[in-house]
């Protein structure tokens, strides 16, 4: 049987839960599969552009469990009333191939990417950091925020966008959060002055500068979540330079990330590598560190994961109907016949159908 979770759901999940304890579950989540690395097949997320955006799948799998997300990013989708990223996904069952959850992923990519982005600033960003720009304000900023609040002790952030109306939002959303100060600044360079974390995570699809070289100072960590397509960064090319690069999965993000911009022998260093202590990630207190982050579909597998666990503990979701119930397995045809008889019984209207149609 597979279960559907909507959107209500993992709402109610959220609420039941508490925002800061799924932020907290799902980070130990993705930390302990990323320490599974190996055990996973992995490749590169598929990918459909247009001039609008992006349509991508994202599949990975282990001996168990194999999920997938369906995700798009469409930067002018809010002027048309949409969000600009929405998604689903699905998590089955190796051994059978049965779909075992159907899930929306657009409040839980926000969630995971959030959790995502603390476990990697847990590993690289200097002890005792209090304080973080946020640069880019949309739909993503306030899990950004609550992330860094709840997970790191952040307490100071300064907010930057290019629409006033999106920063006085965030700050509108989180101002009952107690021990979080919020306060709006009028350029990125305002915002980063002094911070210890910079997160930028803005939607443009295009080679941005949305931090120079002349606004990184020694010891920070850099959170990149934006730069996550071909044509798509938010970085000039100098402060890679100087930063020390960290990613998810270096296929993906030599394509995806703002390493786009560099030749193929820019070092990096996938981050499970450092989370299993394969790697050093921040070797001094003055190192710029840089988390690269695209998106990878292990964090959407840790995902699935906990929605198909927590669903089945908090008794939510419902029955998708997508597996047909045969007394025998190999007789599919018999669903067109029951279907036909209770049309002609009257109990459930059932569209006539062209016999060609039928058989094709």
């Amino acid at each position: 049987m597979s279960t559907l979770l909507t959107t209500k759901d993992v709402a109610t999940l959220i609420a039941t839960r508490t925002l800061p304890r799924c932020l907290e579950d799902l980070a130990g989540r993705i930390r302990a599969d990323f320490l599974r690395w190996p055990e996973f097949e992995k490749s590169a997320r598929l990918a459909s552009h247009s001039k609008q955006g992006v349509i991508e799948l994202m599949p990975v799998a282990d001996a168990d469990f194999y999920s997938f997300k369906y995700v798009n990013g469409h930067p002018q989708n809010p002027h048309i009333g949409l969000p600009t990223v929405m998604a689903l996904g699905v998590l089955a069952d190796v051994a059978t191939g049965i779909p075992l959850l159907v899930s929306e992923l657009t409040l839980t990519t926000a969630l995971r990417t959030a959790a995502m982005s603390a476990v990697a600033a847990q590993a690289l960003a200097r002890p005792g950091a209090r304080s973080m720009a946020l640069i880019g304000n949309g739909a993503q900023s306030e899990f950004q925020a609550l992330a860094f609040h709840h997970l790191l002790g952040i307490n100071d952030i300064r907010a930057y966008d290019l629409d006033p109306a999106a920063t006085r939002k965030l700050v509108a959303n989180l101002a009952r959060v107690p021990g979080l100060r919020l306060r709006p600044c009028a350029s990125a360079a305002e915002a980063t002055r002094g911070a210890d974390i910079v997160t930028t995570v803005t939607a443009d699809k295009a080679y941005a500068t949305i931090l120079t070289a002349d606004m990184v100072e020694d010891g920070m960590h850099l959170n990149a979540v934006g730069g996550d397509c071909p044509g798509k960064t938010e970085l000039h090319r100098d402060v890679l330079l100087r930063a020390s690069t960290f990613v998810e999965y270096e296929p993906q993000t030599r394509i995806e990330g703002d390493i786009q911009q560099m030749p193929a022998d820019y070092p990096v260093t996938e981050l499970w590598r450092v989370l299993a202590g394969q790697a050093p990630g921040r070797r001094d207190a003055g190192e710029v560190t840089l988390f690269d982050s695209v998106g990878f579909a292990l964090e959407d597998y840790s995902a699935l994961r906990y929605l198909a666990d927590s669903a089945r503990e908090l008794g939510l979701g419902q029955p998708a109907g997508l597996i047909p119930d045969l007394a025998d397995p190999r007789d599919l045809y018999a669903l067109v016949e029951a279907s036909r008889t209770v049309g002609v019984q009257g109990e459930v209207a059932v569209p006539a159908r062209d016999s060609h149609a039928l058989c094709a």
